[in-house]
């Protein structure tokens, strides 16, 4: 059993044993003037919406209903080329030498994925060829899913590859997406395009080793495990950090850090490989850092007790991890308790098959910021007091976008914990946009705020309860929530049900929302079904399928000054 392997996991995987089945499609359109207006973290790409551009190939309309390609893309919509000579068009309003490109390929009939390329050009001109796969994509059944066709219920749809150019397109330049004669996948589901201008890569700084001068080569190949935890420990022995020029780094195991710092020359350089279900980094105490590189894995499906994290482990007082993109993983970061004071900023993680960040156990004061999360295989951000209370610790200015199951950010107990100036969107099944829960883990035991964060068409439905869940969820399940939930200065749209829903069974018994919008829901903009009570101020509700507020359970709403629409 893995360190991820775990009661909350395997609490998932019964829950989700029950065969998923819906009827018809699930629309939700978005209130007129409900453009977003994102909270956005600090990040060196721009994003292009395939769909908002030109083409002649077929736009895929707006659809939440779950085990559909729309449910999955960002904003629900997409562009699908299926003829040859079809394109699609995005114009770059920023200077490029490099794209990430999100799409869904048709899976082989062995359930193992194809390969095919697409083209692209650059004003007219034919720029390079994307080798795109749907090798990281498709899963089926029930959780936690396999890569057999005959099990049905398709989803986890779409997968993305970046490639670096040999030249920068000015801002202006139009890209286009064409499936050309050679181009053979049966057809290409486009969703969006990053572009970026990357720089060229990084060199040794001072107080550094290079690891091609402690016995690890690149580049050939070859299995670098062994050499490269030994040139760990020698810059260790050396009172240096490692440094990973550029190249690639094929990993068949997990590298261990002992307090050491890890540095490459740049995501787009520096690649660490992993070899089926393994490669990645594990801390193992001491002030780490992890810089400047990305971490490829290579798993086709979820496997908690043989998938490895990206980066796992325990990390001293100043232990920094930054500049890392992270995809093809069982879980991006999971950061084990003891650890104080972890500093996480400027993660791309992508695709992976359970969550994106997990801080479990006893975490402290630790800070996951500036970062991007989307096509996790669980939670994109979650904090897990199992056996200690993670305390004191933030989810602070990141973007989330289409977790394929459960929610954006949740916090299951703990103290002193802030989900902060967020933007979150997309959710996809048994998912809310932000939860704070006692479902999993041990019971709160101090404040939890949620404050200042956009939610855009989140909220989902959880076929194995039947139930529709909010886009802000306080969720009172193993045991009662009676210590403060402080929800501020959020604005929620287009919900696909009710804009907050607080549940289930147990008691919610301090609540304070204020200086809340909730604009556009599918039911209810306030759904109550719970014991305790709460202060409300400053909450507007509009848009609303249903009543505004649907309250039950016995729940006391202490109405503040301020309020509208409810």
């Amino acid at each position: 059993m893995s360190r991820t392997t775990t009661p909350r996991h395997l609490a998932r995987r019964a829950a989700l044993s029950v065969a998923l089945a819906t009827a018809g499609s699930l629309l939700v359109t978005a209130p007129a003037g409900a453009a977003p207006q994102p909270r956005a973290a600090d990040l060196p790409f721009t994003t292009y919406e395939v769909e908002d551009g030109s083409t002649d190939g077929s736009v895929l309309e707006p659809d939440r209903t779950y085990l559909t390609p729309a449910s999955e893309a960002s904003g629900r919509r997409a562009v699908v080329l299926r003829e040859t000579g079809q394109y699609a068009e995005v114009k770059l309003t920023a200077p490029a030498n490099a794209l990430n490109l999100r799409y869904s390929l048709p899976d082989s009939a062995d359930g193992k994925g194809q390969d095919a390329t697409l083209s692209v050009y650059a004003d007219g001109e034919e720029l390079t060829d994307l080798d795109l796969t749907s090798k990281y994509s498709w899963v089926y059944g029930e959780y936690p899913y396999t890569n057999q066709p005959s099990d049905g219920s398709a989803h986890r749809f779409f997968d993305e590859s970046r490639t670096r150019l040999d030249k920068t397109l000015p801002a202006g330049t139009v890209l286009r997406f064409q499936k050309d004669a050679d181009d053979s996948a049966a057809s290409y589901t486009l969703d969006l395009v990053e572009a970026e201008e990357v720089a060229a890569p990084g060199s040794m700084p001072e107080g550094y080793v290079s690891a091609t001068d402690l016995g690890v080569t690149p580049d050939d190949g070859q299995d670098v495990t062994s050499a490269l935890n030994s040139a760990v420990q020698q810059a260790k022995e050396q009172g240096k950090g490692l440094w990973l020029p550029a190249g690639t780094y094929v990993l068949s195991d997990r590298v261990d850090l002992p307090g050491v710092a890890l540095r490459g020359a740049g995501v787009w350089d520096t690649v660490l490989r992993g070899t089926g279900l393994k490669g990645g980094l594990y801390a193992t105490g001491g002030t780490t850092e992890i810089r400047d590189l990305m971490i490829d894995g290579d798993n086709t499906v979820r496997d908690d007790a043989g998938g490895q994290a990206a980066v796992e482990g325990e990390f001293a007082d100043g232990s920094v991890i930054d500049n890392v993109w992270i995809r093809h993983t069982k879980v991006g970061l999971w950061a084990n308790g003891p650890t104080t004071g972890l500093n996480v900023s400027h993660l791309r993680i992508r695709d992976t098959y359970a969550d994106g960040v997990n801080l479990h156990g006893d975490v402290r004061d630790t800070v996951v910021s500036d970062s991007s999360v989307r096509g996790t295989g669980d939670d994109g951000l979650a904090m897990w007091s199992e056996g200690a209370a993670v305390t004191d610790s933030v989810f602070r200015d990141n973007s989330v976008q289409l977790p394929l199951l459960a929610n954006g950010a949740a916090v299951y107990g703990g103290s002193g914990n802030r989900v902060e100036n967020n933007t979150i969107s997309d959710t996809v099944t048994g998912s809310a946009g932000i939860a704070v829960s006692s479902r999993f883990g041990d019971p709160f035991t101090g404040t939890t705020t949620v404050s200042g964060n956009t939610l855009d068409r989140t909220g989902g439905y959880e076929p194995n309860w039947q139930s529709e869940l909010g886009a802000l969820w306080v969720y009172a399940a193993n045991s009662d929530i009676t210590t403060p939930v402080v929800l501020s200065d959020n604005t929620v749209r287009d919900s696909t049900y009710s804009g907050l829903l607080v549940s289930y069974q147990k008691t919610v018994g301090d609540l304070s929302v204020k200086d809340t919008t909730f604009d556009g829901a599918g039911t209810h903009g306030i759904e109550i079904d719970a014991a305790g009570s709460g202060t409300f101020s400053g909450v507007n509700v509009s848009g609303t399928g249903s009543d505004a507020l649907s309250l039950s359970g016995g729940f006391t709403v202490e109405r503040g000054s301020g309020n509208s629409g409810w």
